[in-house]
């Protein structure tokens, strides 16, 4: 008769197994615990950001306005326009997608004739103008279209490069990650190999 390896005495005991299954459950327990106040976390700032304009293409009024935001948001890309100017509607186009992904920045626009007062402090001649702030302080500013080879036909996503230059807004890693959380950059899923 076959005998089980588990029927002998000399490897371990259920107290011992009991006890390791035990540890197992409180460390699962306590990270468990960890994960949801991260969660819960993570699900507030997400509400106070929506709360405070992140994740939509806001429309400012004034200068005092603009320097409000600037001074109050870590990260704000600001679109200085003129509504007749095709390029203007071209670079809104982008700016409106990108909006919605990067919660981490404040995305806004004000019409030139609004804001004066920053149009010569800043010195915006050429427009589209934008200017990425972080914390307060100019950091990055796109003028027209010259560094998308001057066509109209650019891409949301070379702008989206574009901006991530000066950390405006940051750009979001394509790293797959397996359901344990573990970075797994090179996920093979064809059976072939």
């Amino acid at each position: 008769m076959i005998k089980s390896h588990y029927d002998d005495e000399s490897d371990c005991s259920e107290d011992s197994i009991d006890q390791i299954l035990n540890t197992e459950d409180d460390e699962l327990a306590s990270y468990r615990e960890r994960r949801m106040e991260e969660l819960k976390r993570q699900s507030l700032e997400l509400s106070r950001m929506r709360e405070n304009g992140h994740g939509e293409y806001f429309e400012a009024t004034n200068d005092k306005e603009i320097l409000n935001i600037t001074t109050s948001t870590k990260r704000v890309l600001v679109h200085f326009y003129h509504k007749d100017f095709k390029r203007c509607q071209i670079m809104d186009h982008h700016l409106q997608q990108l909006a919605r992904t990067h919660f981490e920045t404040r995305f806004v626009r004000i019409l030139v004739d609004k804001c004066p007062f920053l149009v010569d402090k800043l010195q915006i001649r050429v427009l589209p103008c934008v200017i990425g702030f972080i914390d307060g302080i100019s950091v990055d500013k796109i003028i027209g279209f010259e560094e998308f080879g001057n066509k109209d036909n650019f891409t949301t996503d070379s702008l989206e490069k574009r901006l991530t230059k000066e950390s405006v807004i940051l750009l979001k890693s394509n790293t797959k990650k397996s359901i344990f959380d573990f970075g797994t950059d090179n996920i093979n899923d064809d059976d072939d190999e």
